[in-house]
């Protein structure tokens, strides 16, 4: 009988030496990969290519595997198949593009998805250089969304009939009775914690500047039902998976969520399992009634806020005019009333920045807001956004390597700073947060409201530690990293065995022995942090708990009078 191969590669990209960056474990799943791949499996069981033909999906996300491009090679050679670059992010061009030119040149068929593809289409008035060339070596491009025309892409790929470039971007399809996104086990097990990831709904109405999402997913919201997702998390219960990260960019703009909230809150009441969240939400969701008391009752445990900026010039700025600064305070002492870790994404690089502006914003952020996580970016005009779009029509400076297009180098010029200052201070930020002071100060804010202060040494090692050690954002980030000697990027040449593994055993040596030490002394902080909480006889209070100290007092207050 004979059988077709789809081979579905999530790729990663290179670091500054020009080696992948890959991990034995990872941390963020790709749910690029897993809907696609939910799609690849449907239309094998319905075997979309006929009752004579065996469909075959392979899955591969190179963050935490190695690819087997020789490997497929041989297979698609002896039968049949096309190889499907998914989810392909702008820093991720050009390492598609070197992993696809050797596909091509053993004549394979290769497609090529993705933010960069749909961004830089909805956006700019001509194909990029990059795009050209993939179409040049005879690679098809495919922007927009899949859901409802990757059937007849797999036909078209069968008969070998591939257009070279299909463009679906004017067609965003429904979200609601779509086929769910799925991995098979041996790709999720590579994931730690062991993760599942969805998409309960595609799109965001609000403006940013800076984002891609809206140009690509459209600023409508597009969602799936309560049926679905109950439907996703009883299939996933039956492999163990209970831990989610839904890639909703907004999901406090769903319209579904309530629905959706409290079809998840039965299911873990009628099953006693603890599901839980990760989420992403805007700065004004503590507004949306309820919106936080189903959240948690549906297990949310991590939130993901874009606050973005403190300073409201910057925001103006950015087209966020929905963050307002003075609000951030009320916003995450919500969050913590309810014991869920908060992670805030901040960019840095905005046009009224400059290196004593942005720490003086930092310790701003240290004293005046209790937020868990900071994540810190450079701001970066990615492809796909309307930053971009201005900067390229303004003829402005734009950094030519795609793979540096990461939030964390600097692509673009800033009229404060200078390259080096900015890259400087977006180190320099990522330290004075995370100072052992304000690691401190952050255990015995969660010991206050009720959260165990381990949590924050948790994350120091697991944010801090990744971007301080390893030198890679912690949205890149994994347990144990892995270096393949022959896998380095073009023209940079491949290493002599007898120079690159000595040299590698120092760099993790040297890696673990720091990390170790770090790790020992955020521990016995922790310690002395818990063991004083222990005995203190009154809870701790600063500014950022403030407002929370005294709500509960005004509380606790009548119920005295009435017992008394």
């Amino acid at each position: 009988m004979p059988t077709f191969h789809v081979e579905l590669i999530k790729p990663s990209h290179y670091d500054d030496d020009g080696y992948v960056i890959q991990w034995m474990k990872a941390w963020v799943p790709s749910n690029s990969l897993a809907c696609l791949y939910g799609l690849a499996k449907h239309a094998a069981d319905i075997r979309v290519l006929g009752d004579d033909v065996d469909v075959i999906v392979h899955a591969y996300d190179e963050t935490n595997t190695v690819i087997p491009i020789d490997r497929i090679i041989r297979r698609l050679r002896r039968e049949d198949g096309i190889v499907c670059m998914v989810g392909v992010q702008s820093n991720q061009f050009p390492r598609t593009l070197d992993m696809a030119r050797r596909f091509r040149a053993a004549g394979l068929q290769v497609a090529i998805g993705g933010f960069h593809v749909s961004g830089c289409l909805a956006m700019l008035p001509e194909m990029p250089a990059d795009m050209r060339q993939a179409l040049d070596l005879g690679v098809t491009l495919f922007a927009g969304e899949s859901e409802g025309r990757f059937e007849d892409f797999l036909r078209a790929a069968y008969e070998r009939r591939l257009e070279p470039l299909y463009n679906y971007l004017n067609d965003l399809p429904p979200m609601e009775g779509q086929v769910l996104p799925s991995l098979p086990r041996e790709v999720v097990r590579r994931y730690a914690p062991v993760p599942g990831t969805f998409d309960a709904g595609r799109g965001c109405p609000f403006v940013c500047s800076f984002c891609t999402i809206i140009n690509v997913q459209g600023r409508k919201s597009r969602s799936r039902s309560a049926d679905d997702v109950e439907r996703l998390l009883r299939e996933n219960l039956k492999h163990g998976i209970r831990h989610y990260f839904l890639t909703d960019d907004n999901f406090a703009r769903n319209r579904n969520w309530e629905p959706i909230f409290d079809r998840i809150a039965a299911l873990r009441e009628e099953t006693g399992v603890r599901i839980n969240f990760t989420i992403q939400v805007d700065t004004l969701c503590h507004k949306i009634p309820n919106f936080i008391d189903k959240a948690r009752k549906a297990g949310v445990s991590r939130v993901f806020i874009g606050l973005e900026n403190i300073n409201p010039d910057n925001l103006i700025a950015a087209h966020k005019r929905q963050n307002k600064a003075g609000e951030y305070r009320e916003m995450l002492l919500a969050w913590q009333k309810k014991k869920v870790t908060t992670y805030c994404g901040y960019i840095i690089g905005f046009p009224a920045d400059t290196p004593a502006r942005i720490l003086a914003d930092i310790k701003t952020i240290q004293r005046e807001l209790p937020l868990d996580i900071l994540e810190l970016f450079v701001l970066t005009p990615l492809p796909g956004s309307a930053d971009h779009q201005k900067l390229h029509a303004e003829g402005a400076p734009l950094h030519p390597d795609m793979n540096i297009y990461d939030l964390e180098h600097v692509c673009t010029a800033h009229a404060r700073m200078s390259g080096e200052q900015w890259q400087d201070v977006y180190a320099k930020a990522w330290d004075a947060y995370y100072s052992m002071e304000h690691l401190e100060t952050m255990m015995r804010r969660a010991a206050a409201v009720g959260r165990n202060p381990k949590r924050i040494f948790e994350i120091s090692l697991q944010f801090y530690g990744c971007f301080k050690f390893e030198g890679i954002h912690p949205l890149q980030g994994g347990f144990v990293r892995r270096k393949i000697r022959t896998e380095r990027r073009p023209p940079l040449p491949i290493e002599n065995p007898l120079f690159f593994y000595p040299r590698r055993l120092f760099e993790v040596v040297a890696t673990i022995s720091r990390f170790a030490a770090y790790t020992a002394r955020v521990w016995r902080l922790y310690r002395r942090v818990k063991r004083e909480t222990a005995a203190a006889g009154r809870p701790y209070v600063d500014e950022a708990l403030r407002p929370l100290v005294e709500e509960a007092i005004d509380e606790a207050v009548p119920a005295m009078a009435a017992n008394g």
